[in-house]
């Protein structure tokens, strides 16, 4: 075949025309490249979306098909991902050789001498969320003369601002949402352990934004412990008890504050590891169903094919198929024991609820006593009350979320028993 290598002058070549390239949802393909980016195999529905003749694209540089209005970021990540030894999806924007364009969703995964990128036509709610933040990294990056680090800094971002914790949170699910819309649209079941792994990283995601919250009450609640104190100086000895009840308080609180900074704060934090096991797991469980989709069309696309070359791509496919499944296993145990730990840290924080609790009964009976010489702590007690009333509810919130992670496990690990 004749190698198109030098693609120096194709957008001279080639004008920018108005218009997509059609192809079916149920359509899949893929293309195999060496570790520089080369192109060296790729099916057929690859060929005919990229407009090129397989002549023309083996051994063509594969931003042969890159579109101008992808932003640098995108691809900084995408071969930061890879050539880290990982898998990374995207949404990808390309052009083809008539100067259309396609939006594909892509998974590139690192395999023996180089990577393969399989894509599907996106279609979830997700994909307008990634043209609109594209659009703008791009006019970032060409009007403001931004390097492609800085861009994906500032994709990252914009990306938490959307409500995405990390960039790997967005892939995983962009993934899973994009293959549960592909069965819906060709009327194919849907992968059941896809939606549990999809509720436990939603689950995940709630917990960490109520223990956010539990942050935010400590730190209302810091005062009380100072107040106390500055009732109980003016009270000179009669103060002691109300003393005593500010410093007990103060410890208390201070450790259950530093309870949850310790587990949501920090990359090796509880809440950290069990987050991205989730969210590792599902998109290892993406990857594993999109190769097996493929596998399967790229069956019927060679039609009963057993030549040396067909058999090969098959094997590189299944492989990739095989590792997803393992590595979602891998992940599912991470998940199991994270949740076990998170079970018992709850204990734990329950037994700091307790202690408050008694704090805040011996502040009533302090205040009954004060009244009667005109000094009351109701408005330290009702502080309490309110503190502590949000507090439990969400300490609730988080050991339910917790359950329904747990409950997902033990489903999954029985599934794939």
């Amino acid at each position: 075949m004749t190698a198109l290598t030098d693609t120096s002058d194709f957008a001279d070549r080639t004008r920018m025309t108005a218009g997509e390239v059609p192809f079916a949802v149920e359509e899949l393909f893929f293309s195999r490249t060496d570790t520089r980016g080369v192109i060296l195999n790729g099916n057929e529905v690859f060929c005919r979306v990229s407009g090129f003749d397989a002549d023309e694209i083996i051994g063509a540089p594969h931003k042969i098909v890159r579109h101008p209005d992808m932003p640098k970021a995108v691809f900084q990540l995408v071969w930061d991902r890879i050539r880290a030894g990982k898998p990374v999806g995207a949404y990808i924007k390309n052009r083809a050789k008539d100067g259309r364009y396609y939006w594909v969703y892509a998974v590139v995964s690192p395999i023996e001498g180089g990577y393969v990128s399989i894509r599907l036509k996106p279609s979830a709610k997700l994909l307008r969320v990634a043209q609109t933040l594209y659009a703008a990294q791009r006019r970032r990056e060409t009007e403001d003369g931004i390097g492609a680090e800085q861009s994906l800094a500032e994709l990252r971002m914009a990306l938490a601002r959307e409500g995405h914790a990390s960039y790997a949170t967005f892939e995983a699910e962009a993934l899973a949402l994009e293959m549960k819309q592909r069965c819906a649209e060709i009327g194919q079941a849907a992968d059941s352990r896809m939606d549990r792994f999809l509720a436990m990283s939603r689950a995940i995601q709630q917990v960490g934004a109520e223990t956010e919250e539990m942050m935010k009450a400590f730190e209302a609640i810091r005062t009380i412990p100072l107040n106390m104190r500055i009732l109980a100086s003016r009270l000179e000895n009669a103060g002691g008890p109300i003393s005593a009840i500010s410093v007990n308080y103060g410890s208390m609180s201070d450790e259950m504050a530093a309870w949850v900074k310790t587990f949501i704060h920090g990359d090796d934090s509880a809440f950290s590891r069990i987050r991205d096991a989730i969210v590792s797991g599902l998109f290892c469980n993406g990857i594993s169903q999109l190769s097996s989709e493929m596998i399967r069309f790229f069956k019927e696309e060679v039609d009963g094919d057993t030549g040396e070359e067909t058999t090969g791509e098959l094997e590189m496919l299944s492989d990739l198929c095989d590792h997803a499944i393992d590595r979602s296993k891998v992940e599912l145990k991470k998940t199991e024991l994270e949740a076990g730990r998170l079970s018992r840290s709850v204990l734990d924080m329950k037994r700091y609820i307790t202690g408050l609790s008694s704090t805040r009964m011996m502040c009533k009976i302090e205040s009954a006593t004060l009244s009667k010489s005109g000094e009351t702590l109701v408005g330290i007690v009702d502080q309490l009350d309110a503190s502590q009333d949000g507090i439990e509810e969400r300490l609730a919130k988080i050991s339910e979320l917790n359950h329904q992670v747990q409950a997902h496990t033990a489903m999954l690990r029985a599934s794939s028993a």
